[in-house]
């Protein structure tokens, strides 16, 4: 069973959890941008929460399928646009298990955020680099060809199930996992080190140039806190101040040192909003502990598996329609 890619957005990636074990090496980490984002739409597709998925940012791909399949979308708000091999046309939403026939499924621009994950049942089947089937984009290696999708290319699915679908099924149920975390500020803790400015009290703009190695900002110049220093590790959500006073916060495939001062380093429950900031968008941060950290990390945690509890216990009872 195969999916071939018609048109591939703006950019499509084939990512997973991402590799870990191998920083030592200089090797990033990659995967989705949003773990918890993909991995809830695994277990929407029925899937398990690593399989692979497509990345789609800000406008998603075109894609004709063989076989009828079962898919799920989780994320920023998108739409997909069905039209079956016999021409019936269908709505595709997110966050919800959608089953299929063949066909075409244009997904286009997405909305409120600038990433979504797309899980299809059987998951997708690219080569295991180093553990990982995730596209690492700077190091040309993973999904396919280390790059994004092209016009043309095909994805085989891993261990595909047996789906009879004549006709589009979707339930009238969704989840929305960040719903309650929009216009909230980022949260981070600031570097100990003595004199480093803070980023609280002001606004920042996303600036058009963040990609997934980092959201690089932009407002007041902040003055830096010393020279470069000797390179020292960093990880995705450290925040850097470059000499022209603008920060970058680290994301999934960000290098694994760096020699700029270091301001502090995004807790780990807000690092996927980031990953949805749009260019152009306004962010502002407040300052937390490590205690604070953590707990908001457990919150995270116990969140993700409430709401895939609640998946199981709706697809359990057949809750399709």
């Amino acid at each position: 069973m195969t999916l071939r890619i018609l048109a591939p957005g703006l950019l499509t990636t084939v990512q997973d959890a991402g590799r870990s074990g191998w920083r030592h090496l200089g090797v990033a980490q990659c995967g989705a941008l949003d773990p918890a984002a993909a991995a809830l739409a695994n277990r929407l597709a029925g899937n398990a929460a690593g399989e692979a998925v497509l990345e789609l940012t800000l406008h998603g791909p075109t894609l004709q399928f063989d076989h009828p399949v079962r898919l799920a979308i989780c994320g920023a708000r998108v739409l997909g646009r069905f039209q079956s091999a016999s021409g019936a046309k269908f709505t595709v939403e997110a966050g919800r298990p959608v089953e299929l026939p063949a066909g075409v499924l244009r997904i286009g621009a997405l909305h409120d955020g600038a990433r979504a994950w797309l899980a299809i049942a059987g998951g997708i089947d690219v080569p295991v680099v180093l553990g990982s089937r995730s596209t690492d984009l700077r190091g040309g290696f993973g999904g396919i060809g280390g790059r994004g999708l092209r016009a043309g290319d095909e994805l085989a699915l891993r261990v595909p199930p047996s789906i009879a679908c004549t006709q589009p099924r979707m339930p009238r149920w969704w989840i929305d996992p960040d719903a309650d975390e929009r216009g909230l500020p980022i949260r981070y803790v600031p570097s100990l080190q003595s004199g480093t400015v803070r980023l609280d009290g002001r606004a920042w703009k996303v600036s058009n140039r963040s990609d997934r190695q980092g959201a690089r900002l932009e407002g007041p110049m902040l003055a830096a806190t010393g020279d470069e220093e000797i390179s020292a590790p960093v990880a995705p959500g450290t925040v850097q101040l470059p000499s022209n006073g603008q920060p970058i916060v680290l994301l999934a495939d960000a290098q694994t040192v760096g020699g700029y001062p270091r301001l502090g380093h995004v807790v780990a429950a807000d690092l996927h909003r980031l990953a949805q900031l749009r260019p152009g968008d306004e962010v502002r941060f407040q300052s937390c502990d490590m205690q604070t950290a953590t707990r908001l990390a457990c919150a995270l945690r116990a969140r993700v598996a409430r709401i895939a509890l609640m998946i199981d216990q709706q697809i359990t009872r057949g809750n399709l329609e």
